[in-house]
């Protein structure tokens, strides 16, 4: 009886070159991978050093007893039921000044900044010629590395007095003006994404609407506007996060002043700016010191939801454009 014959059939060695090449591409994707969970890690790191400095406002007495979410949220007794003096005999820690400030000089900005930046990234994308394009977006896009604190002085030294005649304000340093200065800033964040968004439109979107008989303009503003949204809505976003964070511009130009008034020719105190102009001379370990850092986490939760809506919003845009069901 024949015994059969098991053929085996063994792996082919690989090359050193090849072997050089797999260790080779094998080191790189754990450093990719290394690089990704230290940036992980360094955002969960930052957000829990944060909250551990705010929470002593809920766990030390006396920290309790001096910045309360009573007289932090709610009106107090007195002529100014709302106020911003930390460092006094009877400290006052409204956060409501400072909100009011924030949301009144990011949406100064937001208001110039988002038809500038989309308006002027559909020009550029769907009607500037070529060499015109080549020129007018890296111009822009330069805006986004001057530092913020040369917006500030420039719109401290230049804007302040043409901002105060022109529209006959009373202080020359006003909410009007840094939300104008901020403007400048997040420009560029606007343009850039949103550029990048109607580029993306496919041809065929153009040429389906040119062959319909529609001209240029309704192309562009009925056709890739709209499918470019989720793109220009993150764009938005982007340009309102930023608002939000800004620092120097808002400290420079918006008066520091905490007072409670929607009036755009009042002066005006942010969140961002009140810890940079504060945590130098604050006392580490008093109350004053983790209010800081709780308007910090405020910043934090505040970006987060805004985050998530836009997201949540982008989802159903997309659904809607595509056609799928809810």
């Amino acid at each position: 009886m024949e015994q059969g014959l098991t053929r085996v059939v063994a792996a082919p060695r690989l090359s050193a070159a090849a072997r050089r090449r797999q260790l080779r591409e094998k080191a790189v994707a754990g450093f990719i991978t290394l690089m990704a969970f230290t940036g992980i890690a360094a955002l969960i790191l930052i957000i829990v050093f944060v909250a551990k400095e705010a929470l002593t406002l809920f766990t030390d007495a006396d920290a309790r007893h001096e910045a309360s979410l009573a007289k932090m949220f709610l009106p107090q007794e007195g002529r100014y039921p709302f106020r911003w003096q930390p460092v006094s005999d009877t400290p006052k820690v409204s956060m409501i000044p400072l909100f009011v400030g924030t949301l009144k000089i990011t949406l100064v900005s937001m208001l110039v900044a988002v038809p500038m930046g989309v308006f002027s990234a559909l020009f550029v994308a769907e009607f500037a010629p070529r060499r015109l394009r080549e020129l007018l977006k890296p111009i822009i896009e330069l805006l986004a590395g001057i530092p913020s604190v040369v917006l500030g002085f420039f719109a401290l030294m230049v804007l302040s007095p043409v901002v105060k005649d022109l529209f006959h304000l009373d202080r020359p340093l006003n909410g009007t003006l840094a939300g104008l200065a901020l403007a400048l800033a997040i420009v560029p964040v606007i343009f850039t994404v949103s550029e990048d968004a109607l580029t993306a439109v496919p041809r065929s979107y153009r040429e389906a609407s040119l062959a319909l008989g529609a001209t240029l303009w309704e192309t562009a503003w009925k056709v890739v506007l709209p499918a470019a949204a989720p793109g220009i809505l993150a764009a938005c976003v982007l340009g309102f996060g930023r608002a939000i964070g800004e620092t120097m511009i808002v400290l420079m130009a918006s008066g520091n002043a905490d007072i409670v008034s929607w009036n755009l020719g009042d002066s005006a105190r942010s969140l961002s700016a009140t810890i940079a102009a504060e945590m130098g001379e604050v006392v580490v370990g008093s109350p004053h010191y983790s209010l800081l850092f709780f308007i910090g986490v405020e910043l934090f939760i505040f970006t987060f939801v805004l985050n998530m809506v836009a997201s949540t919003w982008t989802k159903k845009v997309l659904q809607r454009l595509t056609g799928s069901a809810s």
